[in-house]
């Protein structure tokens, strides 16, 4: 089977698909941005990922640093039409299947395209929020509707996703729940764990932004300090809106606390590897991946919950806490202090999750449960 990927360069999307490698089926990517670099990470996928620019004059990188609106204006009349250009490349390509990831990255701007090559199976991957967050927008909900009703089949990484899914058009083929980003090396997380007793580290996903809720988590901290003092409070992945709230605040002169920006995956594995417990707090998403890697690196999760997916992973007080209200500082303090005067609560947890949920997400078996829906979806064609 031909298929043609559709996504933005990311981590998940690189790791999904290359548990294609050595599949059998040949594999093409459009760089829906259009503007980035060959993956070497993907090396042996075709790909196409720097057609945007109808003119790379010199100078372009400084004349939009120096020049940012007038560069955005000029922009307009630089860059080809994203549809136009998709479909030239699916002409070329001639697939029998595409593959879109995220919704409003990857689906809507080929939507029209798509509906003038109805013999071509479409598949959409949803992450994150694509759904249960921008339902709620009329906008955003009239492209989740023209976009479900065409496409053939749907990987979740939610069983909550698949009935939003179902509830907007989605009559399709469902092809399954699975990690965004496919399955986890554990032979690789393995060199990073430190044994439990010698965790001393909270770790907090610093995401506030549109759906990210990490201030709410760190008012909570801020009213544990006495009963944190002996814990070392670590903030990964810290936006902006979450450092200018830390900088206002007394957090910036506490001696056990770190924030730190965007960090590569293996320094996330490390910071893991060196936690007791992880905090994870959004108003939107499906199952996270940094969640499900905190479980693969035996560290105790306290994580939102929103519309339930979380639940389809944690039972709340026995792998993980729930936090269900996201905004609600009072709720995340009370949780935070019933994992740390208990610790038995994260030792019955750590081991739950190493027995029961820890082999569902290896690798290798995903890879082969993900290779199935793939041969299925090739079936479909026939």
């Amino acid at each position: 089977m031909r298929i043609l990927m559709v996504s933005m360069p990311s981590l998940h999307f690189f790791r999904w698909t290359d548990q294609l490698k050595d599949s059998g089926h040949e594999v093409f990517w459009f760089d829906i941005k259009g503007a980035g670099e060959m993956a070497s990470s993907i090396h042996w996928v075709h790909q196409n990922v720097d057609w945007k620019l109808k003119y790379d004059y010199p100078g372009r990188y400084l004349f939009k640093m120096k020049f940012s609106k007038l560069y955005r204006w000029l922009q307009q009349y630089n860059e080809k039409d994203t549809a136009l250009a998709f479909e030239k490349y699916l002409q070329e390509v001639r697939p029998d299947a595409v593959h879109s990831f995220a919704l409003y990255v990857s689906c809507t701007p080929i939507v029209e395209v798509m509906q003038r090559h109805k013999n071509i199976k479409w598949i959409y991957s949803s992450w994150g929020s694509d759904l249960f967050y921008f339902q709620d927008k009329a906008n955003y909900l009239y492209d989740i509707k023209r976009v479900l009703n065409r496409v053939d089949c749907l990987f979740t990484d939610c069983k909550r996703d698949y009935e939003i899914a179902k509830q907007h058009g989605f009559l399709g083929q469902f092809l399954g729940v699975f990690p965004g980003g496919g399955g986890f090396d554990m032979q690789l997380m393995e060199k990073f764990k430190l044994p439990i007793e010698q965790r001393k580290i909270i770790l907090i996903k610093g995401f506030q932004g549109r759906s990210g809720r990490a201030i709410p988590v760190l008012k909570a901290i801020i009213s544990l300090k006495e009963r944190l003092s002996h814990f070392n409070i670590v903030v990964f992945g810290t936006d902006l809106d979450a450092i200018d709230y830390i900088n206002s605040s007394e957090l910036i002169h506490w001696s056990n606390f770190k924030a730190i920006g965007k960090i590569t995956y293996q320094e996330v594995l490390k910071l893991m590897g060196q936690a007791l417990i992880y905090i994870g707090n959004s108003n939107s998403d499906g199952i996270p991946n940094t969640l499900l890697e905190a479980l693969c690196m035996d560290v105790f999760p306290i994580q939102s919950n929103p519309g339930g997916a979380t639940a389809e992973i944690i039972i709340g007080g026995v792998n993980g806490l729930l936090i269900e209200n996201a905004e609600n500082i009072i709720e995340i303090k009370q949780l935070v202090l019933e994992v740390i005067s208990d610790i038995s609560i994260i030792e019955k947890g750590v081991v739950y999750n190493s027995e029961i949920i820890r082999p569902t997400l290896e690798y290798q078996n995903i890879k082969d449960l993900v290779m199935k829906k793939y041969d299925l979806v090739d079936i479909l064609l026939n």
